[in-house]
């Protein structure tokens, strides 16, 4: 199979690492946009482009007929999705496939496996990979026997939607006396939010980390794993800072977990980058949802181990064998990833704008990934990620020296970011020790908040 020509159906800075990519394979590039997203880089740069609708993701990015259109009519030979949108849309991957093109990603069937929880599950236990106690498939209506089940596992337990993601349809249970209500509330909102009212029950753990495992894998009996990154500092299910690797992790738990993903990922002829997402608490990992994609976060895995995730991607799905062996992968020194959203970085509410003055940091082992320039107009229609700033060092400690002083360095001024928000977790004490739980960036937002406000009360009235 040979490609000659990609379409980049995302925006944003997702969209450029793409472009670039294709360029350094010596392909050609259609980049889709909205009629919001004129003056993107990425549109800018590629060799042709094509409006797709307009500035509502639902009538552009997510419209699966105008992106087929625009690849029909440019002949593009293959579509990457990128991250969000419809990456992990099963429908679309195959709707691409049946036009004729190559998708850049999973299978339609793999997606489909690995997207539903309760399949996804399954396939891992089969695998060796481990998974959180829970229920050996979606629950029945019999509340009898999904109160023996919940008694089994041990209580607090989870409720999780099947077909859910982004934080929804998930519900905790701490007692029997809450379980039904719990169950049948959750069925409504996954049936709501997903169209698949199916639930399963896991143990809920209290401060566990993210942990989550890079493979690649070229659907030819071959895949790799590229060590681990932590992201759990977290606010809302949605990640904020990530690092490689993930700290007291040790390289006997590495290969020996990193080992069993690349064998899943053979078992289920899976093709394309990949992250298996764990949670992990006292020395033990447990599955929990695998993302058939590129993540956000691939920049820190590529600065330990020098691999370009993205170019082997892509060089996987035009039908290569992967470029590399087990072997080859080296984890050389530490990175970490600060996103940086146009938001207020207390209320977090979006900032869009225009950026009237950009100066991006420089200097050996920093990276920039970022669709944004000076005179940029941020549109309020999408994710407020308007770039990602990532370093690496010998050690943790020298990159999270340099992480501050490259944070020192950026400006972003015209719009209000996270940047201080990133300088102050940096400097936590806890965050320098490492290891911290998900919960721990949404405590911390919490009680600073209710400090911000009991000083507010004690403020002598005029």
């Amino acid at each position: 199979m040979k490609l000659e020509k990609v379409l980049i159906a995302n925006r944003g800075e997702i969209a450029l690492r793409v472009l670039r990519a294709c360029r350094q394979l010596g392909l050609k590039t259609v980049a889709v946009h909205s009629t919001a997203d004129r003056d993107l880089m990425h549109v800018k740069l590629a060799d042709e482009t094509v409006c797709i609708g307009p500035a509502a993701p639902k009538d552009s990015y997510l419209n699966i007929p105008s992106i087929i259109a625009a690849a029909e009519s440019t002949g593009a030979s293959a579509i990457h999705p990128g991250y969000g949108f419809l990456s992990e849309s099963a429908d679309f991957a195959e709707m691409v496939e049946r036009s004729g093109f190559t998708f850049i990603g999973p299978t339609a069937d793999t997606i489909r496996l690995m997207g539903d929880k309760v399949s996804a599950k399954k396939a891992m236990q089969k695998a060796g990979v481990p998974c959180v106690p829970g229920s050996p498939g979606a629950l029945g209506e019999d509340i009898a026997e999904n109160k023996k089940l919940a008694a089994k596992i041990g209580y607090p337990i989870i409720i999780k939607a099947s077909g859910g993601g982004g934080g929804r349809g998930m519900r905790v249970v701490r007692s029997e006396a809450e379980l039904e209500d719990s169950i049948n509330l959750t069925r409504r909102e996954a049936d709501m939010f997903f169209n698949n009212p199916a639930v399963y029950m896991e143990k809920f753990l209290e401060n566990p980390r993210h942990v989550e495992f890079q493979i690649l894998s070229d659907g030819q009996g071959h895949a790799v794993y590229l060590g681990e990154r932590d992201c759990s500092m977290q606010r809302r299910n949605q990640k904020v800072l990530e690092e490689a690797p993930a700290p007291f992790i040790t390289a006997e738990q590495r290969k020996s977990i990193g080992e069993r993903c690349a064998k899943a990922c053979v078992e289920i002829g899976y093709r394309g980058a990949g992250t298996f997402e764990f949670l992990y608490e006292n020395g033990q990992f447990y599955f929990i949802e695998m993302n058939t994609r590129v993540q956000v976060e691939h920049p820190v895995t590529e600065m330990i181990t020098d691999v370009d995730i993205v170019r082997e991607m892509i060089s996987v799905c035009a039908g290569n064998p992967l470029s590399l062996k087990q072997s080859d992968v080296k984890i050389k020194g530490h990175a970490f990833e600060c996103r940086i959203n146009a938001e207020d970085p207390r209320t977090f509410i979006p900032s869009p704008g225009e950026i009237k003055m950009l100066h991006v940091p420089g200097g050996p082992g920093v990276r920039w990934d970022s669709h944004v320039y000076q005179g940029y107009k941020v549109p309020p229609y999408y994710d407020s990620l308007v770039g990602k700033l990532i370093v690496h060092d010998d050690t943790r400690e020298l990159a999270r020296f340099r992480a501050l002083e490259a944070l020192n360095e950026l400006v972003l001024d015209g719009i209000k970011t996270n940047i201080p928000l990133h300088r102050e977790l940096l400097t936590d004490p806890a965050e320098i020790k490492g290891g911290v739980s998900i919960h721990y960036l949404e405590k911390k937002l919490a009680s600073e908040s209710e400090e911000e406000q009991n000083a507010a009360k004690e403020q002598p009235q005029s």
